[in-house]
């Protein structure tokens, strides 16, 4: 982000399970990279695309056969995002999915990285447990790794997991959210005003930053 100019917030309200957050994010962060002084202060919010989910999450062939009715229905049902995520240079190891995660407690680690300034890498951590390793971030031992793995204190991540801290703030922020109109994820919200739905293209996000820099650039009017 350039120091010339004021910063942008862009919230971005996801779920660490949903595909095509995966790939939004991954679309995102190639505009990013190609803009090193994009004005855009980023900030990720909860949205559980499966809230009455079992605590302790479900086997994932069972939840294929209530949501899609068995495995063809869910292979039709995935093929367009195995073809956006092998766009996008990502792979995505469906078949190594075993359980289908709650995802309060892997909301709560997305909260306590953002205090310590690692949201954006605990988000990659998830993502990459999750859908590249097929790994269960329902389970609080992986969750313990994934903390470790971004330099936070695993011990520490274990004790606030035992207990109940931060789930009613995750519950109400996801609900404030559905309140305000959000029905789908990823959703990106642009400096409080616009809303950006789905996995948009990395030249959308070049464009718009291209837009706002420019606005930014221009001195007000005296009206």
């Amino acid at each position: 982000m350039t120091a010339d100019l004021p910063s942008v917030k862009l919230d971005i309200i996801s779920d660490p399970i949903c595909p095509w957050c995966y790939i939004g994010k991954t679309h995102l962060d190639k505009a990013l990279a190609e803009i090193p002084d994009h004005p855009f202060v980023i900030e990720w919010h909860p949205f559980q695309l499966n809230p009455d989910m079992p605590r302790a999450g479900m086997d994932r062939r069972a939840y294929l056969e209530a949501k899609f009715g068995g495995k063809e229905g869910a292979v039709k049902a995935y093929a367009p995002v195995v073809e956006h995520a092998e766009k996008a240079g990502l792979s995505i190891d469906f078949e190594g999915m075993k359980r289908t995660p709650n995802t309060i407690d892997a909301h709560r680690m997305i909260h306590w990285a953002g205090i310590e300034g690692k949201q954006s890498a605990m988000v990659d951590a998830l993502f990459d447990a999750y859908f590249a390793q097929a790994r269960d971030i329902g389970d609080r031992d992986v969750l313990v790794e994934i903390s470790e793995s971004i330099g936070m204190q695993g011990e520490v991540t274990r004790q606030l997991l035992s207990g109940d801290s931060d789930v009613e703030d995750i519950r109400n922020r996801d609900s404030h959210s559905r309140k305000m109109g959000v029905s789908s994820v990823p959703t990106f919200i642009i400096a409080n005003q616009h809303a950006v739905p789905g996995a948009q293209q990395p030249g959308m996000w070049k464009q718009v930053i291209a837009d706002i820099m420019e606005q930014l650039q221009t001195p007000a009017s005296d009206s």
